[in-house]
């Protein structure tokens, strides 16, 4: 009985002993670790305070790299003033052009955008050319309209009117014009007519219809 007690008592020290090295070792690597990490943040204080222009060197090249990263695959947008869109307005080639000015953040809008889109897939090749002319504000360009011209997909051209002397060159466009949106011109050559209204695919069908008869 005695020396089962004895042998019993000896194997529990030698597990405690272990157990004991064991969690000294890994103390001492935490330890060792931490002090690790407090060199290289205080080297790396030391440096960036003895270096500040290495310092906004690098953060500036991080940030490019990043937004470099950001813009890969990203779709290309021609924004124009009302000058340079203008010319849009002025084509006479014997082609009809049918420009929808819209915005990501028109509902109506948005819910005909497949209507102009089955129409530039289906009279592409009969002298039709669809514009989409997006009147959304230029600060939501790359978090709103790039991105909603890649997810849908839109085929037809697509351009921004980033101009805010919006009461001089709305009046150019129509006079009767309102400025509010969907609103679309169809014209060819000096044919044209101006729609403030939304379009079933069936409406905008018909309307463009008259210009190639």
């Amino acid at each position: 009985m005695k020396i089962v007690i004895h042998k019993t008592l000896k194997h529990y020290l030698y597990k405690s002993l272990l157990n004991y090295k064991k969690c000294k070792e890994l103390l001492i690597n935490f330890i060792v670790m931490k002090l690790n990490i407090l060199i290289i943040v205080i080297l790396l204080m030391v440096s960036c305070g003895k270096n500040n222009k290495t310092a906004e060197v690098f953060k500036e090249v991080t940030e490019e790299a990043v937004e470099s990263e950001i813009k890969k695959g990203d779709i290309e947008l021609e924004v124009y003033d009302y000058a340079g869109f203008e010319t849009f307005l002025n084509r006479k080639d014997d082609k009809v052009y049918v420009i929808n000015f819209w915005a990501t953040w028109c509902a109506p809008c948005v819910k005909e955008l497949p209507y102009f889109e089955k129409l530039n897939s289906e009279y592409i090749n009969k002298n039709v050319e669809v514009i989409l002319v997006s009147l959304d504000f230029p600060h939501l360009y790359d978090k709103k309209l790039k991105p909603f011209v890649k997810e849908k997909k839109l085929a037809s051209k697509v351009i921004a009117l980033d101009d805010v002397d919006m009461n001089s060159w709305i009046p150019k466009v129509d006079k009767s014009w309102s400025g509010s949106i969907p609103a679309t011109i169809i014209f060819k050559n000096d044919n044209s007519k101006f729609y403030e209204q939304s379009f079933t695919y069936e409406e905008l069908e018909k309307e463009v219809k008259q210009f190639l008869n």
